[in-house]
């Protein structure tokens, strides 16, 4: 399978920065030199959606300062700004029978954008008058599992008064890929062991008519997946006086959990509750990593804390082991 002068000290009341606050906005100071520029995109695919539309997915990017967003541009013009959290847009308003380029770019939260991905290209089919009718929903979809992080998917094709021109298939709720409409198969990788997904496949044609969503299909990836596995390990809290400016900060450090892919964010939880979130930009730590936060100016204050990755598969792992720290002394 994402931050800088540290900001001025926030005011005790401000000890937590929100849910999944981001380490730029935290104060957080561990990461906070020398971060270089969010990477390009990769993975970045384009296929028509319809005569009008052109769906393009990449990957997601780490930045040592958060990412804000992402830009993507049809040739030189910008035409779509997507959330950070997200990596695929549906780019409309095309021309049909149309050959377009695209590439995309990431912004970290101080507005700063790393360099275009590469181009990927997308032709629209050409456009079919007054179309009002969906396509059937695709019948008789199938799944197994390739593997404990992968599953194969198939179904039969939707039928339509001109033609099936994209499939789009959803993970519960969520769209997350989208093939030609000669194809009748995708396969879903970065998953988790011992997880159980639901997916449904839509048709869509030239006219952007979408079916309904075809039968869903349950399949639970094999092995066991109790939460352990994906747990950081080695999880230490402590807290030091900073001699600058006399508050103190609490010192993680711990061993990432081993996964399919690149892990490099992770949710802090103080107290019970989503503190702020730790995301490495570059060579995220693979042995040992380490952060620090601002707690507050007063000694003898105890905190719980714990953390957990988020995983390529975009699920959070297990929780580590949970740790009392208490300021200005050692944890327990």
């Amino acid at each position: 399978m994402r931050r800088v002068p540290v900001p001025a000290r926030p005011h005790r009341l401000a000890l937590f920065c929100g849910a999944l606050a981001l380490v730029a906005s935290c104060g957080g100071r561990g990461q906070a030199q020398q971060v270089p520029l969010p990477g390009a995109p990769r993975g970045v695919t384009a296929e028509a959606g319809s005569a009008t539309s052109v769906h393009v997915m990449w990957n997601a990017v780490a930045s040592g300062r958060g990412i804000d967003g992402y830009e993507v541009y049809r040739g030189p013009t910008k035409v779509k700004d997507v959330p950070g959290d997200e990596h695929m847009v549906d780019v409309t308003r095309l021309r049909p029978s149309t050959a377009y380029t695209f590439t995309v770019r990431a912004r970290d939260a101080d507005g700063r954008l790393g360099p275009p991905s590469e181009k990927v290209r997308a032709t629209t089919p050409a456009a079919a008058a007054a179309d009002r009718s969906a396509p059937s929903a695709p019948g008789a979809l199938r799944g197994r599992a390739v593997g404990s992080r992968a599953v194969q998917l198939s179904w039969s094709p939707s039928k339509d008064d001109l033609r099936v021109v994209s499939y789009d298939i959803h993970q519960g709720d969520t769209k997350i890929h989208s093939v030609g409409g000669n194809q009748t198969a995708a396969v879903v990788t970065g998953l988790r062991p011992g997880t159980r997904y639901t997916f449904t496949v839509r048709a869509r044609d030239a006219a952007d008519n979408r079916s309904p969503a075809g039968t869903a299909v349950r399949l639970t990836t094999p092995g066991t997946d109790d939460g352990r596995g994906t747990a950081p390990a080695g999880f230490r809290a402590t807290s030091h006086r900073d001699k600058g400016d006399g508050a103190y900060y609490i010192d993680l450090s711990w061993v990432p959990p081993r996964a399919d892919g690149r892990v490099t964010e992770y949710q802090v939880h103080l107290d019970g509750k989503p503190a702020t979130s730790v995301v490495f930009g570059g060579d995220e730590p693979l042995e040992k990593a380490t952060y620090n936060f601002y707690a507050g100016e007063e000694a003898g204050v105890r905190h719980r804390v714990r953390l957990r990755a988020r995983l390529p598969d975009g699920t959070w792992g297990g929780f580590s082991e949970e740790r009392t720290v208490i300021t200005g002394a050692a944890a327990r």
